[in-house]
């Protein structure tokens, strides 16, 4: 398992320092904060931030999960790797069920918790035979709660992971340093 994640970590490396790209500029300045070697350590903390915010991306219905899951990642000092890959999870063959679940929730929410919401989306609906009537607002809300709990459940299952397994998943003792310099550092090390 360490293997593979290795080779992924050095190929997605190798694809960031493409010798087409290096010697550019903007694309110095857009990538200097990935290649933080800590971000792409596994370790208990970074993973469980990594994995909660690629299942929180991965519920949303969005183009570019992955671009933004990577940089909240790189925000939050969270792992980017597990960030990226889990917002497969909602790929051409998931999409359908996940957002049919999506709906449901929404309308459970709706109706059962009496959640408000505004005229504008739930004005906009259509029926599906099998799946009752879908709208805007029932979406959004299943969308945003499916994400949030998702991402919420994932911490501490990562953490029971990495108690059961702490050869696999271990804790760093010191923490994250900062990503990017701060004002009045050079950022030169």
């Amino acid at each position: 398992m360490k293997k593979r994640y290795l080779r992924l970590v050095r190929s997605a490396f190798r694809t960031l320092r493409h010798r087409r790209l290096r010697h550019r500029q903007w694309w110095k300045n857009l990538t200097r904060p990935l290649f933080h070697r800590n971000l792409w350590k596994p370790c208990r903390d970074s993973v469980a931030t990594g994995v909660a915010i690629g299942l929180f991306f991965s519920m949303v219905l969005m183009p570019f999960q992955m671009v933004a899951a990577a940089l909240i990642a790189v925000r939050f000092r969270a792992n980017v790797p597990f960030a990226m890959a889990l917002c497969w999870i909602s790929n051409p063959l998931t999409n359908v069920p996940i957002w049919l679940a999506q709906f449901q929730l929404g309308n459970w929410m709706r109706h059962q918790l009496k959640v408000p919401m505004p005229h504008f989306l739930t004005d906009v609906s259509f029926k599906i035979p099998g799946a009752g009537e879908l709208n805007a607002a029932s979406f959004l809300l299943g969308m945003s709660a499916s994400g949030i709990l998702l991402a919420l459940l994932s911490v501490p299952i990562v953490h029971l992971f990495s108690a059961i397994l702490p050869h696999h998943l271990p804790v760093r003792k010191a923490g994250l340093r900062s990503v990017a310099p701060r004002v009045g550092e050079s950022g030169v090390s």
